[in-house]
């Protein structure tokens, strides 16, 4: 075992946060915690805290350190990626690891530098920063060390980013604060307001995994799960259509298909004339949502298509991200800390 420490990448996300090393996944927990409320004390953490969702007495609570893809509970984040560090150190090394971490794009500079003082505090040794589309096309091997334009859109629990990058940097981008929990909310709404029925994100995450859509499906699927009758308080069951999903989540889909269409818009003519040649990419827990790619390719003419690693991308991008060669040529496109 090596005595020395080496490069961890890491995607702190607002649902689930990715350790990886060398461009490989090395560990991935939820980014949850559950809280004793009086003593304000963390009790649990990752996935135990994340199985505790929705099932604590009034005296816990669970609660996510980020919101919108930036931190919200700076101390409760430290500790979080302090015992996550922990988790993936030998305690026979001799120097802890160097550490890239995933911002999304766009935050601002305090922002910006509470990830990257929680990330020190945890770590005790050298941290960088990349913003995460930058990540993610190192991540699925997009050639935008090239001048060709090359786009990706990482759809995450908290936000989405869309960018389009060349030479080794961030062209144009925008980020929209829309995101997998954003889309939780729109089915919960939506089942309160024409069911009146009242369920809990992680039902409303299971019926988006199970049945959710961006378009209207070729053959209708439905699901039926419990909630608690907003007049009675009683539970009652209900079954859902892929229809009424695709119904509740438009609103929000949208969002993202603006922010995509104003990137594009705001984008060199030559390199949207390579992207449409080459296609958007989209990686992130949102991209598997079924038919976002048609949706996508549909409203705005480019071709849209999903990654091999949707899921791990940004954070094998990170790892990567610290190789000699590649850290030299994407320095000076940073961001600042």
């Amino acid at each position: 075992m090596a005595l020395f420490s080496k490069d961890l990448g890491i995607d702190l996300g607002t649902i689930r946060t990715r350790i990886s090393e060398d461009g490989q996944v090395i560990l991935q927990e939820p980014t949850v915690v559950a809280i004793a409320v009086d003593e304000l004390k963390i009790v649990a953490l990752g996935q135990e805290a994340q199985d505790m969702h929705g099932r604590v007495p009034e005296s816990l609570e669970v609660a996510y350190p980020l919101q919108n893809g930036v931190i919200a509970d700076y101390e409760v984040t430290e500790k979080l990626l302090e015992y996550l560090i922990k988790k993936v150190s030998s305690p026979v090394r001799v120097f802890r690891p160097r550490v890239m971490m995933s911002v999304p794009y766009g935050v601002t500079s305090v922002e910006r530098r509470a990830v990257h003082e929680a990330a020190l505090e945890a770590i005790k040794r050298d941290v960088f920063l990349i913003q995460q589309p930058m990540a993610a096309a190192l991540g699925v091997d997009l050639p935008f060390h090239t001048p060709t334009g090359n786009m990706i859109i990482c759809l995450g629990g908290g936000a989405s980013q869309a960018a389009v990058l060349a030479m080794y940097g961030i062209v144009s981008a925008e980020t929209v604060r829309t995101g997998g929990l954003q889309l939780d909310d729109a089915i919960m709404t939506y089942i309160r307001r024409k069911c009146g029925l009242i369920i809990a994100q992680p039902t409303a995450e299971r019926i988006k995994i199970g049945i959710g859509a961006a378009v209207p499906p070729d053959e209708e699927q439905s699901i039926e799960f419990q909630g608690q009758d907003s007049v009675t308080g009683l539970p009652r069951p209900l079954t859902l259509t892929t229809g009424e999903i695709v119904e509740a989540l438009g609103e929000p889909l949208s969002q993202i298909v603006e922010a995509t269409r104003r990137v594009l818009e705001k984008t060199p003519p030559e390199l949207v004339s390579d992207i449409i040649d080459r296609g958007i990419a989209l990686c992130g827990g949102g991209a598997l949502l079924d038919g976002i790619d048609k949706l996508l390719t549909k409203e705005l003419g480019v071709p849209a298509y999903l990654v091999d690693n949707p899921m791990t991308c940004v954070a094998e991008g990170t790892s990567l991200s610290m190789q000699p060669g590649v850290y030299a040529k994407i320095k000076r496109n940073l961001p600042p800390v």
